[in-house]
């Protein structure tokens, strides 16, 4: 039976919003597997980025687990429950911080062997990229826990300042006061260079 059959079988509908699942699952818990179905990737794709592949295949089943429990107290106002698991997400990330900060403090250590065969455009561009790898990993470090949470939302995640509000149970005045104290911090370390897309091409997806 592919998804779409389970789905059929289950009664939810594939256009069925976030919401109405929810709401649903409180009477019968396990319509709440297509809200998994739905966000994990995205989800582990954000674990990956804060902790590792490894830690992210143990704690996206943590933060799914996490809002299952949840699930009674989401706010059905809001029809896409993304920000929301980001929100829970971020809050396993800070319970493992101390692997982040090691994380980040081993990226700017770790320096690549460059091929003797590149042409000189490709080695020089493979320095820049591991310089600013190295320098945003220890601005990033440095940042506060709430500052690092808003920015890596706004730039990996394309979270909307409403959305990191959501996720982070803060206002939006919040969100933006920190996204900017974040980036003047990481425009001093890395200079004139664009603050999201510097993020984007020096850490990549991991």
């Amino acid at each position: 039976m592919n998804r779409s059959e389970q789905l059929e079988a289950a009664d939810i509908s594939p256009s069925e919003d976030d919401a109405t699942i929810i709401e649903r699952s409180a009477r019968d818990p396990e319509r709440f597997a297509a809200i998994f179905d739905r966000h994990a990737p995205y989800i582990h794709r954000y674990l990956a980025r804060r902790l590792g592949a490894e830690a992210a295949d143990d704690l996206v089943g943590e933060t799914f687990l996490a809002a299952f429990r949840r699930r009674e107290r989401f706010d059905t106002a809001h029809r896409d429950a993304r920000p929301w698991l980001y929100g829970i997400a971020t809050h396993i990330v800070s319970q493992h911080r101390r692997d982040e900060d090691r994380r980040y403090r081993i990226r700017q250590a770790y320096v690549p062997a460059t091929s003797e065969a590149s042409h000189a455009d490709r080695v020089a561009t493979a320095v820049t990229a591991r310089s600013l790898r190295g320098l945003l990993s220890a601005a990033l470090a440095k940042l506060s826990t709430g500052d690092r949470h808003v920015l890596l939302l706004v730039a990996w995640e394309e979270l909307t300042y409403e959305q990191v509000g959501a996720a982070l149970a803060i206002p939006v005045g919040t969100v933006r006061s920190r996204l900017n104290r974040a980036r003047k911090q990481l425009r001093e370390a890395l200079g004139d260079a664009d603050t999201t897309t510097t993020i984007e091409e020096a850490l990549g997806n991991g």
